[in-house]
Order: C-alpha cells, then sequence, then structure tokens
C-alpha cells in the first residue's frame, strides 16, 4: 500500500511546475494534439555541438544550462506587445503566478452569484471552461511556432496579433484582435476599480463616502502602476495577489464550513434562469480568460519547455477552487447570494476585514492588465517612425520620456472615470466575457489553430475546435443580449447597490 501511495506522489510531483523540465516534460512538451506520428515542439532544438553524441537541447532552455554560455537575445527578441525584454525572463512559478492572477483574479468573489442562477450547471461550467481555455491556450502557443527547412519547429510569432496576422491579414487581422484585446484588458482594469467601489460601501455603507468617491480614493493607489517597465516587477505583485487570494479563500470557505448544519441543499438545482443565466456563463467564461498573456509569457520563460505543464496545473487548480468555492459558499447564503459574495457576511467586523484584504488584492490585481494594456497601446501607437506615426515612449537612456508617464498615467485615470459611469460589478463582468471573452478565449484560438495547422489535425480534433467555435457564438450573442439588458434595467436603480439583484 505505502509503495501504491509512494508511486502516486511521485506521477504528481513529476507533473508539478518545478518539475516540468524533467525528461517526460520535455519529451511530450507543447503536444498540439496531432496524431502520433506529428512533430512536437520538443523537437525544436539546438544541434550545434551535438556531434560528440551530447543531448539535443530544447530551444528556450539555455539559461537553465550551465554549461553553455547564454546566448544574448537579439534586438527586440521576445520584445512583445506585453512588454516582455530578452534580458527580464521569468521562470515556471513566475508565470504560473501571472496566470493565476489573471484567471483567479478577483473575480471568485461573483462566482456564487453565478451558482445563483445556473445550479449545478453554473459549478459545471466553471470546470468545463477551465478546460476548453486551457486547450485553446495550448493551441495558441502552437501557433506562433512553424517548421523550418531542417524540421525543427521555430518560433515564427511573437504575439496574438502576429497570429491574427497570418490568419485574418495584414491590414485588418492584427488590428482587430489588437483592439479586442485592449478592450478585454482595459474593461478588466475598469472591473477592479468597480470592485474597490462595491467593497468599500459595502463596508462603510452608512459612512460620508459614496460608492464612486470610494473609487477615487482606490484610483490613487494605482497611480504608481504608470512606472512598471518590467514583468519581472508585475509578477512578483501577482505573487502577493495570490497570497492574498488564498487568506481569502480559507476566511470565507472556513465560515461556509461552519455554517454547514445550515446548509441549504434544496436550493441547488439543475434548473436554469433563462433571463440570467447566459451572464453568469459571460461571468465564468471571463474568469477564465488568460489567452491575451500566454503567447507573451511563453516566449518570456527562461525554460519554455515548461509551459504546458505550468498552465495544466494553474487551470486545475483554478478549476477546483473556483468549482469548490461557489458551490459552498451558495450552499451557505442560498437565495440571498449577493453578486459580491463578501457583502452577504454577517457581522459588520468580518465583513471590514475580508472587504480590506479584498480592496488589498484588487490594488495588486490591477497592474497586470493595465501593464499589458499599456504596452498593447505603445506597440501600436509609440514606436516612432517609420513604424508608426508618434515618437517613442522610451529615451536613449531606456528610460520613459515624462509625456509617456503622463500619458500612461492618464490611462489609469481613464479606468477610474468608465468605472465611475459603470458601476454595476457583476453585470458589466458578463457583458465583457460575452464580447472579448468568447472570442479572445474560444473562437480565435481555434480558428487561427485551424488554419495555420490543419493538415496535421485529425478529424476529430477538427470536429472538437469547431464545436468550441460554435459554443462560443452562441454563448457569446446570448450573453451579450442578456448582459445589456440587465445592464439597462440596473440602471434604474440607485446606487450604492449591495441588494441589487437586477430582473
Amino acid at each position: 500500500m505505502a509503495y501504491y501511495f509512494l508511486n502516486i506522489w511521485q506521477t504528481i510531483r513529476s507533473h508539478l511546475p518545478g518539475a516540468c523540465g524533467e525528461k517526460t516534460e520535455l519529451d511530450h512538451f507543447a503536444k498540439h494534439g496531432q496524431g502520433k506520428s506529428d512533430t512536437e515542439m520538443a523537437s525544436y532544438r539546438h544541434y550545434e555541438g551535438t556531434e560528440d553524441g551530447d543531448a539535443p537541447r530544447i530551444a528556450g532552455t539555455e539559461d537553465y544550462d550551465t554549461d553553455v554560455p547564454p546566448r544574448k537575445a537579439s534586438a527586440g527578441e521576445f520584445e512583445s506587445e506585453f512588454g516582455g525584454k530578452g534580458g527580464s525572463k521569468i521562470d515556471e512559478w513566475q508565470a504560473g503566478w501571472n496566470v493565476t492572477n489573471a484567471i483567479q483574479g478577483m473575480f471568485i468573489v461573483s462566482l456564487p452569484y453565478a451558482v445563483l442562477y445556473g445550479g449545478y450547471w453554473a459549478v459545471f461550467s466553471l470546470c468545463f471552461v477551465a478546460y476548453i481555455c486551457c486547450h485553446t491556450g495550448k493551441i495558441l502557443v502552437a501557433c506562433l511556432y512553424e517548421l523550418n527547412d531542417r524540421g525543427e519547429m521555430e518560433r515564427v510569432r511573437e504575439s496574438y496579433v502576429d497570429i491574427a496576422k497570418s490568419c485574418l491579414g495584414e491590414r485588418y487581422g492584427g488590428k482587430i484582435v489588437n483592439i479586442a484585446q485592449i478592450i478585454e484588458l482595459l474593461m478588466t482594469c475598469i472591473l477592479y476599480v468597480v470592485l474597490c467601489g462595491d467593497l468599500m460601501i459595502g463596508s462603510f455603507p452608512e459612512g460620508p463616502i459614496d460608492q464612486r468617491s470610494w473609487m477615487m480614493i482606490s484610483t490613487m493607489f494605482l497611480l504608481p502602476c504608470a512606472f512598471l517597465k518590467k514583468l519581472t516587477a508585475v509578477s512578483w505583485l501577482s505573487f502577493w495577489c495570490t497570497m492574498a487570494h488564498l487568506l481569502i479563500n480559507v476566511i470565507i470557505l472556513g465560515f461556509c464550513l461552519i455554517k454547514a448544519p445550515q446548509w441549504q441543499w434544496s436550493k441547488v438545482t439543475f434548473s436554469i434562469d433563462g433571463s440570467m443565466f447566459p451572464v453568469t456563463l459571460g461571468i465564468v467564461v471571463f474568469s477564465y480568460t488568460s489567452q491575451i498573456f500566454l503567447p507573451s509569457l511563453e516566449g518570456n520563460m527562461k525554460d519554455r519547455s515548461k509551459f504546458h505543464c505550468m498552465l495544466d496545473w494553474s487551470h486545475i487548480t483554478a478549476a477546483i477552487f473556483k468549482g469548490g468555492f461557489a458551490w459552498l459558499a451558495f450552499l451557505t447564503f442560498g437565495e440571498e447570494t449577493q453578486e459580491v459574495i463578501t457583502n452577504n457576511l454577517p457581522t459588520k467586523g468580518f465583513k471590514v476585514i475580508v472587504n480590506l484584504i479584498l480592496v488589498i488584492k484588487a490594488l495588486l490585481s490591477y497592474p497586470l492588465p493595465y501593464f499589458a494594456a499599456a504596452n498593447l497601446l505603445e506597440s501600436a501607437l509609440f514606436q516612432g517612425p517609420p513604424k508608426t506615426k508618434f515618437p517613442s515612449c522610451l529615451a536613449q537612456d531606456g528610460e520613459l520620456r515624462i509625456w509617456a508617464v503622463a500619458l500612461r498615467v492618464m490611462l489609469v485615470i481613464v479606468t477610474m472615470l468608465l468605472a465611475i459611469t459603470i458601476p454595476h460589478f457583476a453585470i458589466l463582468m458578463g457583458l465583457i466575457g460575452s464580447f472579448t471573452g468568447t472570442m479572445l478565449s474560444f473562437v480565435w484560438p481555434c480558428y487561427f489553430h485551424m488554419k495555420l495547422k490543419r493538415n496535421d489535425m485529425t478529424r476529430c480534433e477538427v470536429v472538437w475546435e469547431t464545436s468550441i467555435i460554435c459554443m462560443g457564438v452562441c454563448c457569446g450573442v446570448v450573453g451579450i443580449y442578456s448582459s445589456a439588458k440587465a445592464l439597462v434595467a440596473a440602471y434604474h436603480i440607485p446606487l450604492p447597490y449591495p441588494q441589487i439583484r437586477p430582473t
């Protein structure tokens, strides 16, 4: 029996991020989903110096090879719209913190609200969407690679936009995806500001400061984001954000377990509220959107052979946390479940402590999408002639110009102004997830993969990815209509709105 459990532990340990680079993972790295005879990214190797029988090396693992001098990155290598530089690589754990920050994030506080309208179907969707998004993330990164003349997998594209240009055309393809990414990222930033205001007004409903004023105060702490230049700094902020996330999970789940004798089992059913479930499905999709970051994160990893393992574990962990959290929280509060679950906590002191931790987490979550959005805008508009009409944001010494810092500060202020204009967290989250989330996470990765890799795919894989596209389109259209309808209805209700439940 002990030997049996030891084998299970060794199997699990071999798939943890820290062990992803071992031989087993390298041999199976970056499988595109093709048949057994297809080429894996693991065949993308450096063959220089292998005449003496030395084992060939996986491209992207040079930083871990102690006997190989580090290769100097060429100008612009791995420099993408996400702002990653060849000189500021991240390991698999830092990449995992960023992905976890993106797919766990603050949006877990609205997942019990999804169970309110979707029952067990909402819990199932939290696991199913995690699987789909993990798959589409892998095939999106697979689209960055092509076989070269020597039969090796070579990274010929650097970003989501580059893939779109190859599939939709140079003129409009990149612009369409670029706009969708910027909308998604800025709306994510807006949601964090909205959530800060919602949490603070939920903690101090009788205070002299209203919800919009709390948003303005929260924005003051976000202004330093304008000075972020390195992905490693963002990764550390994501790490502390994840720590705050775990603390919140422990506190709320502990409270739910204490209330186990009063759990409302009969309230969780297989019935669906037809008018609001599409909104909640949009919330679920939006909570798993990380495809925007993946090409740049993979390109900036010290050892890219560990990307798939990192992506698997981050999504498995997210599915377990989200499904369990949403289900247990709804069992505890039943039909009284609110848009932000912490507003259901009974005592004011307890609620204030939890909400303040969540506000800190929201402030730590903001830099990742903001950093990506700022670099997307700079890449599209501020590279200098002849690439763009506007000059570069960087001076000769590599530092941001004063006017560039001012523009970044203005971007923070714009997210605050839009948050004040649309202060309905869960409904806005569902609208964004139904609009850009389904396109970026479901439709485009599958379409691009089939267009670029169709000859290497089996019939079952084509059918599966076609079905994902159909699901994404249907959920997107229905979700946009339902979310827009709920948002219009919510505007007729005055703020603050902790007790709102749009009809």
